[in-house]
Protein backbone atom coordinates (compact mmCIF):
# COMPACT_ATOMS: atom_id res chain seq x y z
CA UNK A 1 0.00 0.00 0.00
CA UNK A 2 2.82 2.60 0.96
CA UNK A 3 4.65 1.80 -2.59
CA UNK A 4 1.67 3.85 -4.08
CA UNK A 5 2.84 7.27 -2.42
CA UNK A 6 6.27 7.14 -4.64
CA UNK A 7 3.84 5.71 -7.47
CA UNK A 8 1.48 8.59 -7.69
CA UNK A 9 4.56 10.86 -7.48
CA UNK A 10 6.10 9.29 -10.48
CA UNK A 11 2.93 9.83 -12.55
CA UNK A 12 2.58 13.47 -11.14
CA UNK A 13 6.32 13.97 -12.47
CA UNK A 14 5.84 12.42 -15.86
CA UNK A 15 2.48 14.63 -16.01
CA UNK A 16 4.40 17.96 -15.12
CA UNK A 17 6.70 17.20 -17.72
CA UNK A 18 3.86 16.16 -20.67
CA UNK A 19 2.50 19.39 -19.91
CA UNK A 20 5.28 21.11 -19.79
CA UNK A 21 6.24 19.57 -23.11
CA UNK A 22 2.82 20.45 -24.79
CA UNK A 23 3.49 23.83 -23.51
CA UNK A 24 6.60 24.87 -25.52
CA UNK A 25 4.75 22.78 -28.45
CA UNK A 26 2.13 25.75 -27.76
CA UNK A 27 5.21 28.59 -27.45
CA UNK A 28 6.70 27.27 -30.81
CA UNK A 29 3.57 28.59 -32.87
CA UNK A 30 2.97 31.81 -30.48
CA UNK A 31 6.16 32.75 -30.99
CA UNK A 32 7.08 31.02 -34.63
CA UNK A 33 10.19 29.13 -33.78
CA UNK A 34 10.17 26.18 -36.15
CA UNK A 35 11.60 23.11 -35.45
CA UNK A 36 14.51 22.09 -34.82
CA UNK A 37 15.32 25.55 -33.81
CA UNK A 38 15.42 26.19 -30.03
CA UNK A 39 16.49 30.40 -29.90
CA UNK A 40 14.98 33.36 -31.85
CA UNK A 41 13.10 34.78 -28.96
CA UNK A 42 13.76 35.29 -25.34
CA UNK A 43 10.43 34.19 -24.41
CA UNK A 44 10.19 30.99 -26.09
CA UNK A 45 14.30 30.16 -24.91
CA UNK A 46 12.66 30.71 -21.31
CA UNK A 47 10.03 28.05 -21.86
CA UNK A 48 12.24 25.60 -23.87
CA UNK A 49 14.63 26.17 -21.35
CA UNK A 50 12.03 25.03 -18.63
CA UNK A 51 11.38 21.67 -20.68
CA UNK A 52 15.35 20.98 -20.57
CA UNK A 53 15.76 21.74 -17.08
CA UNK A 54 12.69 19.56 -16.56
CA UNK A 55 14.40 16.71 -17.97
CA UNK A 56 17.80 17.11 -16.30
CA UNK A 57 16.39 17.15 -13.41
CA UNK A 58 13.93 13.80 -13.80
CA UNK A 59 17.06 11.94 -14.79
CA UNK A 60 18.13 12.64 -10.96
CA UNK A 61 14.83 12.82 -9.31
CA UNK A 62 13.32 9.55 -10.45
CA UNK A 63 16.09 7.13 -9.00
CA UNK A 64 16.36 9.28 -6.04
CA UNK A 65 12.64 9.10 -5.43
CA UNK A 66 12.46 5.36 -5.75
CA UNK A 67 15.70 4.72 -3.74
CA UNK A 68 14.75 6.94 -0.69
CA UNK A 69 11.32 4.87 -1.21
CA UNK A 70 13.14 1.46 -0.74
CA UNK A 71 15.78 2.02 1.75
CA UNK A 72 14.05 4.84 4.00
CA UNK A 73 10.69 5.35 3.41
CA UNK A 74 7.57 5.49 0.62
CA UNK A 75 5.65 7.86 2.29
CA UNK A 76 7.88 10.28 3.01
CA UNK A 77 9.45 10.09 -0.34
CA UNK A 78 5.71 10.52 -1.54
CA UNK A 79 6.20 13.61 0.73
CA UNK A 80 9.77 15.04 -0.74
CA UNK A 81 8.35 14.27 -3.82
CA UNK A 82 5.48 16.12 -3.63
CA UNK A 83 7.43 19.13 -2.55
CA UNK A 84 10.03 18.44 -5.43
CA UNK A 85 6.89 18.71 -7.82
CA UNK A 86 5.52 21.91 -6.23
CA UNK A 87 8.83 23.53 -6.60
CA UNK A 88 9.10 22.51 -10.22
CA UNK A 89 5.71 23.95 -10.91
CA UNK A 90 6.92 27.10 -9.00
CA UNK A 91 10.40 27.13 -11.44
CA UNK A 92 8.05 26.79 -14.57
CA UNK A 93 6.01 29.29 -14.12
CA UNK A 94 8.45 31.68 -12.68
CA UNK A 95 11.00 31.47 -15.34
CA UNK A 96 8.33 31.87 -18.20
CA UNK A 97 7.45 35.18 -16.43
CA UNK A 98 10.93 36.21 -16.26
CA UNK A 99 14.60 34.54 -15.74
CA UNK A 100 15.19 36.37 -12.58
CA UNK A 101 12.34 34.77 -11.00
CA UNK A 102 13.36 31.44 -11.04
CA UNK A 103 15.38 30.71 -8.27
CA UNK A 104 12.56 29.88 -5.16
CA UNK A 105 11.75 27.32 -7.52
CA UNK A 106 14.72 25.81 -8.38
CA UNK A 107 15.98 26.21 -4.66
CA UNK A 108 12.39 23.92 -3.32
CA UNK A 109 13.08 21.18 -6.42
CA UNK A 110 17.06 21.21 -5.71
CA UNK A 111 16.50 20.98 -1.60
CA UNK A 112 14.06 18.06 -1.99
CA UNK A 113 16.25 15.91 -4.75
CA UNK A 114 19.22 16.44 -2.18
CA UNK A 115 17.02 15.37 0.55
CA UNK A 116 16.19 12.00 -1.42
CA UNK A 117 19.68 11.88 -2.45
CA UNK A 118 21.20 12.06 0.82
CA UNK A 119 18.35 10.07 2.70
CA UNK A 120 18.71 7.27 0.12
CA UNK A 121 22.18 6.99 0.98
CA UNK A 122 21.84 6.90 4.78
CA UNK A 123 19.76 4.67 4.32
CA UNK A 124 21.27 2.39 2.13
CA UNK A 125 24.25 2.50 4.43
CA UNK A 126 22.56 1.61 7.27
CA UNK A 127 20.88 -1.74 5.21
CA UNK A 128 24.30 -2.84 4.36
CA UNK A 129 25.87 -2.31 8.11
CA UNK A 130 22.82 -4.24 9.10
CA UNK A 131 23.63 -7.00 6.88
CA UNK A 132 20.30 -6.73 4.97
Amino acid sequence: MAMHFPAIITMLSLLLFFAIIIYVGYARTKYGINAPATTGDPDFERIFRVQMNTLENLILFLPALWLFSHYVSPLWAGVVGLVWIVGRIDYALSYARSAEARSRGYATSALAFAVLLVGAAIGIVQHIMAGL
